[in-house]
């Protein structure tokens, strides 16, 4: 997770420079929950990241000030205003479009963060800034454009969606790396893999849910 902080220990891991090729260095397990309203629009999605255990022990080692080997809940703020802060330069990892073209979501007001089982959970909830109908195919993806984080929807399940209208299909798309590649081999050159900033380029690898409705 390329994020941009202040704080030493954390902020190493989390800035430290993309290798050629682009390797992810944190992995996170993810849940994204969408609610459809009765008017047939986008109203919330929310997020759910279980981290893995390396990533989730160099925070607790950055933030846990008592040293009792756990995260109290001053702590856990602590790291939720430092990981809310450096999240906002990148969307939150989201990607929200409407026949391709983005969305603008309101960035969540604050993460709720838990470190249970040794693992750092973070979850947060973010809404379209303007409405968001149905209309047309929406895609909702989420992804990390510096490829420092990799975001895994373990399965379909894991994008779900509530009060989905009749007449409207839900799709969950798992690119294939290679054809990816292969469709935009104009696109990705070397700056591509070795650009600090990130790329918007990342999304054509993003897992992502589609909605269509007729």
């Amino acid at each position: 997770m390329r994020l941009t902080c202040g704080i030493s220990g954390v902020a190493l891991l989390f800035a430290s420079t993309v290798a050629a090729g682009a390797h992810p260095h944190v992995f996170a397990e993810a849940r994204l929950d969408l609610t459809v309203g009765a008017d047939r629009s986008v109203k919330s999605l929310r997020h759910l990241w279980r981290f893995d255990e390396l990533f989730s022990s160099s925070v607790l080692m950055e933030f846990d000030k008592n040293s009792d080997l756990t995260l109290d809940a001053k702590e856990l703020d602590a790291a939720a205003l430092t990981i809310h802060a450096s999240l906002a330069e990148y969307n939150y990892f989201q990607m929200v479009t409407v026949d391709g073209k983005d969305v603008v979501m309101t960035p969540p007001a604050r993460l709720v963060i838990r470190y249970k089982n040794n693992q750092l959970v973070i979850q947060f909830e973010t809404q379209p800034k303007e409405m968001l109908p149905l209309a047309g195919k929406v895609s909702i993806g989420v992804y990390d454009p510096t490829f420092y984080t990799a975001i895994d929807f373990t399965d379909d399940d894991k994008l779900a969606v509530a009060g989905l209208p009749q007449g409207c299909a839900r799709a969950v798309v798992r690119p294939d790396p290679d054809t990816a590649i292969a469709q935009n081999q104009k696109s990705l050159t070397d700056a591509f893999f070795s650009d600090p900033t990130g790329t918007d380029l990342g999304k054509i690898f993003a897992t992502r849910l589609e909605l269509t409705c007729a």
